[in-house]
């Protein structure tokens, strides 16, 4: 069974999707930490986000792991720093970059296996769009930035609001508005409005859709 949770920035769908997986005895896998090891290792390799060929070789030479919160990149661990807000401008960039998602939907679907629970943006309309059961997160700006100033603050790190805001806001208008792989709602995806719900409450709603549409 292969089950797709999208949304936007800070929507909760990495904290949900674990969930539902460990209800589901499904392994989770967070495609945004794809992304960002890609984003980590051009950093660290000096390739410039701008440059969309090396970036793309770099995505393609490289094979990615993910279980749970933690990536792999060739058997090395880079979980440690995949949050770095030195590297929040270049994430979008990189993300955008079509070749990139090329290889990295290629190594997603790989990862499915027999079975998934699969975070993202682009999961249920790009990467799995026969998915079983797939759903899309959403949230108002300041229910986002709350959620991602706590995430900071969890971290140990300093969230200026305003800031976060500012952040927010623009990484939701590229995901929406990038030619490939655009954010957007499956036409066929149970839609969440996850404001005033917590992680549980979402939780229970998607185990209740699931337990409904399961034949019989």
């Amino acid at each position: 069974m292969i089950i797709s949770i999208d949304g936007g920035v800070a929507s909760g769908k990495s904290a949900v999707g674990k969930r539902v997986a460990e209800a589901q005895d499904l392994p989770f896998i967070d495609s945004g930490l794809m992304y960002r090891a890609i984003t980590k290792l051009a950093a660290d390799r000096a390739i410039d986000s701008g440059d969309a060929d090396a970036v793309a070789r770099l995505a393609s030479s490289v094979t990615l792991r993910v279980e749970g919160d933690r990536v792999w990149a060739d058997g090395v661990e880079l979980t440690d720093g995949i949050y770095d807000a030195d590297d929040m401008e270049a994430l979008p960039i990189i993300s955008a970059i079509p070749a990139v998602r090329e290889s990295l939907v290629k190594q997603q679907r790989e990862m499915a296996g027999s079975g998934v629970v699969m975070a993202g943006r682009d999961i249920g309309t790009v990467v799995f769009p026969d998915a079983d059961h797939k759903f899309f997160l959403t949230a108002s700006l300041d229910e986002k930035v709350r959620r991602r100033a706590a995430q900071y603050e969890r971290r140990g790190e300093n969230a200026d609001p305003e800031t976060m805001r500012r952040e927010v806001e623009a990484r939701d208008r590229i995901d929406t508005q990038r030619k490939v792989a655009p954010l957007r709602a499956a036409p066929d995806a149970v839609v969440i409005d996850t404001d005033h719900l917590d992680v549980d409450q979402v939780v229970d709603r998607i185990l209740e859709q699931i337990r409904e549409r399961r034949p019989r």
